[in-house]
């Protein structure tokens, strides 16, 4: 009888273990931006929807990190999953431009195609009707100085930019060679340099809403260039696609042709394929929940999100899995 009793309180101790293992929440490590960016406000989107969801998922945000950064530690499994560039996960897994040979073996995509985040040009207006320039074409190739401003070195805009100026037979030094500069600095400094006249041609992120080119609009007295036909086929080459943003500005009179570096939401590889397949249903099923927190994703569409240009890189299976099951892929 005391052994019947005891061989039950073993039993009824393993039971509760197991049912209290089963209940533990597996924590994902979301990599996403500074508190302030857009990419924060997304990633805490995606981790107040998975806490309503009642989901055994536990999303914890990195408050760090950025375009550049994010596919690297994915890769290095300090996040499980982060929100990236469709192209410099595209790099990263070349090891491409930036990265050096440095490759990202282990990141894959999870939702492709977020919403897109453009390269564009804007240009003192002064410049060019002092040269008789219209278009960036004409800027590039006259041979004349030019002064660009970019950000530092670690952005994902110095490398295109390197890109357009390789397409017109130029680098750094043949700009420094013709009288111009690389002006690379911080966006605090971005609109005085502008408005001073201290440079001419301006490349960066176009975002709605960015509070730089904002304030460039505002009080540079600039324009919006498109990008040139022969910048648009050299980004080809390097995971960029054409596209359109609206007129956003001020100081732009329509829309403008820009580089899309595109977003999507990536994990690593060890990512069990049960979390990946969850963790993709609840942010595309709540697309319409998670867009009214972070405007950026009404962009998105369900139709695109398992297109291989929509991600870049290899999807993780578990989201391979809900996209046949939702018949994205057959």
């Amino acid at each position: 009888m005391k052994i019947t009793s005891k061989l039950y309180s073993i039993l009824a101790l393993l039971l509760v273990t197991v049912v209290s293992q089963n209940s533990i929440a597996e924590q994902l490590r979301l990599g996403a931006m500074p508190v302030g960016s857009g990419w924060y406000v997304g990633a805490a989107a995606i981790q107040k929807m998975v806490e309503a969801s009642g989901s055994d998922l536990d999303v914890e945000i990195l408050a760090r990190g950025g375009g550049v950064a994010n596919p690297m530690v994915v890769n290095a499994g300090k996040a499980q999953i982060a929100i990236s560039n469709i192209a410099t996960s595209q790099w990263a897994v070349e090891g491409m431009l930036l990265y050096k040979g440095k490759k990202a073996d282990n990141i894959r995509s999870l939702v492709g195609g977020l919403n897109p985040v453009y390269i564009g040009a804007i240009a003192r207006k002064d410049y060019m009707s002092e040269n008789g320039f219209k278009t960036l074409d004409d800027i590039l190739t006259s041979g004349k100085p030019i002064n660009i401003m970019m950000k530092p070195a670690g952005s994902n805009i110095p490398p295109v930019v390197d890109t357009i100026l390789a397409a017109y037979n130029l680098d750094r030094d043949k700009i420094k060679q013709q009288g111009g500069s690389i002006v690379q600095v911080n966006s605090s400094q971005m609109s005085g340099l502008m408005r001073d006249k201290r440079v001419d041609l301006y490349f960066d992120t176009i975002l709605r809403g960015h509070p730089t080119i904002t304030e460039i609009s505002l009080t540079g007295d600039v324009e919006f260039l498109d990008m040139s036909p022969l910048s648009i086929a050299a980004f080809k080459g390097i995971g960029l696609q054409e596209g359109e943003y609206g007129k956003w500005f001020d100081a732009q009179t329509g829309p403008n042709i820009g580089g899309n570096f595109g977003t999507h939401l990536i994990a690593n590889a060890s990512l069990s394929d049960d979390s990946a397949y969850e963790i993709t249903k609840l942010v595309v099923e709540n697309m319409d929940k998670l867009s009214e927190e972070f405007k950026a994703w009404k962009a998105f569409d369900l139709k695109k999100a398992a297109l291989p240009e929509s991600n870049g890189i290899q999807l993780h299976p578990g989201a391979v899995r809900y996209y046949k099951e939702i018949g994205l892929i057959k």
